[in-house]
This record gives C-alpha cells, sequence and structure tokens, in this order.
C-alpha cells in the first residue's frame, strides 16, 4: 500500500499530542493541514484513527494498533539520519510521572539528567497514577503499583514503605499505634492502605471514612495542616519533615508497592529512553 509519508507523520504526531493544533506547531504547519493529512490517512487505509469528542482527540483501536509501530519507525530513521548529519539530532522524550514521585524524587534531580543528556528534550506530565501511555503518546511512565499492567514492561525502582504522619500539633497526642484511633485518618482512593499499616502494628483495623485524595500531595498538605493523619511514603517527603510541616510519630511502616518505569512491551526503547531509563537506575543506586 502506497501511504504518503507526510500523513503518517502527522497521525504520529497528532496522536502523541492528542492535539491538531500541537502537532501542527511541531511540524510548523497549519492545524487545518495537519488535520487533511490525517483525513486523507483514513481514508486511504478505510478505518479512523481517531474520534473527535469536546476534549480533543481520542485514538480508535485502529490508531492505538498503529502508533507505537510508526513511532518506532520514525525513531529509527532518525537514529540512521544521525550518521550522515554534522550535529546530534534532539530526540523529544514524554514521561509520565505521577505527582508524589515527580515532585519527591525527580524535579530535585532532574537538572543532573539533563546535563547528561543535552540531546533529549524531556518533557514531564504528571498524573495521579492513572495513564494510558498509548493514549496520551507517552514515552515511558513512572507509576505506583505491583508492576503487574497488561501489554506493559515495568522495570522496578523504587520501594516506597508508608509511615502515619501528621501536624507537629498532633504529634503530642499519638504515643502508642493505638493512639492513632482516636484520630481523623485521612485516606488515599487505594482502601488497602490503613488497614495494612494497623494489621502490621497488631491492631484491629478500624472502619476508615476520613476524607478521601486522590493524590498524595494534597494528602500531606492536608496533614500538615492539622486535618488528621496520613500514610506516605516519608522517602518522597524530605522537604516536609525538614522543614518541620510533617513529623513522623512511629517508626514502623509498611510496603503496599513500588515505583515502577513502564513502557509498552511491543515498543522498542529508542535512545532517548535508553538513556532515561540508565540515568534513573544509575541515580537510585547512586
Amino acid at each position: 500500500m502506497d501511504l504518503p509519508l507526510n500523513a503518517l507523520r502527522a497521525f504520529q504526531v497528532s496522536a502523541r499530542h492528542l492535539s491538531f493544533t500541537r502537532a501542527a506547531q511541531e511540524l510548523n504547519l497549519t492545524q487545518a493541514a495537519v488535520s487533511q493529512h490525517v483525513k486523507n490517512l483514513e481514508a486511504r487505509l478505510g478505518v479512523a484513527l481517531f474520534r473527535r469528542v469536546p476534549r480533543g482527540l481520542v485514538l480508535t483501536d485502529e490508531g492505538l494498533a498503529l502508533m507505537p509501530v510508526l513511532s518506532e519507525s520514525f525513531d529509527r530513521i532518525a537514529i540512521a539520519l544521525q550518521g550522515y548529519r554534522g550535529k546530534v539530532r534532539r530526540q523529544v522524550l514524554s514521561v509520565g510521572v505521577v505527582g508524589t514521585f515527580a515532585v519527591g524524587w525527580l524535579l530535585p534531580r532532574m537538572r543532573g539528567f539533563q546535563s547528561l543528556n543535552p540531546q533529549v528534550d524531556l518533557r514531564v506530565f504528571s498524573n495521579n497514577n492513572r495513564v494510558d501511555l498509548a493514549a496520551e503518546g507517552l514515552d515511558l511512565a513512572i507509576r505506583f503499583g505491583d508492576g503487574n499492567w497488561h501489554g506493559i514492561d515495568a522495570q522496578p525502582l523504587l520501594s516506597a514503605p508508608l509511615s502515619p504522619v501528621c501536624a507537629p500539633a498532633v504529634a503530642p497526642r499519638l504515643r502508642t499505634a493505638r493512639d492513632v484511633l482516636r484520630e481523623p485518618l485521612l485516606r488515599s482512593y487505594r482502601p488497602d492502605e490503613w488497614p495494612a499499616w494497623f494489621a502490621a502494628a497488631g491492631l484491629e483495623p478500624p472502619l476508615v471514612q476520613g476524607s478521601m485524595f486522590d493524590s498524595s500531595l494534597v494528602l500531606a498538605d492536608a496533614a500538615a495542616q492539622g486535618a488528621g493523619i496520613a500514610l506516605l511514603p516519608v522517602r518522597l517527603f524530605e522537604r516536609e519533615f525538614l522543614s518541620g510541616r510533617l513529623l513522623r510519630p512511629f517508626a514502623l511502616e509498611v510496603e503496599t508497592g513500588k515505583y515502577w518505569l513502564t513502557r509498552i512491551a511491543s515498543r522498542r526503547p529508542n535512545a532517548a529512553m535508553q538513556a532515561f531509563s540508565g540515568w534513573m537506575h544509575g541515580a537510585l543506586a547512586a
């Protein structure tokens, strides 16, 4: 099948951004030209690659299947062409990162990656651990869990055991683990966390009905303001402990998952993906 390269490129960039406008900016074309390229490609293939929705674009099943194939192909072409150029080509690397890890670990160290890899244009997109690499056009994603995601290659990065934390004004009331039962318990959307900690403390888990948060960053701020006690990965909130905004009344901690570096298993890592992965593992080992 004779398909125009410009149309394939227009689709691949639009799929990565889920936006014709942002694709047009990257390709130095008009939005109308990008949209027309994609329409022509859909007509030649006889399938719809996008669904147009009020908030932008959504890939169809056919688009999801085509996206990683084209991304890998264009990456390989770019790498091959580098040998014919007098300078190193910059590579765009889009990484989705759960907010807690981004603020607590990645951002303080990101300059180190950029200084070692000036050819990589790193783009960070934060999320609350709900991420779809293909639909969001991400090369990599750092997420929390057990590492078992269908069709995903997951490399373990960091253990993040949870421990109760609270505001300085609350800490004096917490002399034993049983004292936690008398305080408001702030919770995440993972219902197993508080029961796991109470079980580790040898206590019958209570029925937790406190406020729920979908972000550990907001959860930490609520605890710092005295709204209750939160279970948090202590090693990702070092600044809050050093500043005294949060205190850790007990050493007891419980592990419910890890942070993982993930990618679509069917997609071969390009040079930028390999550079980022190698840097992360090296920095964590150090």
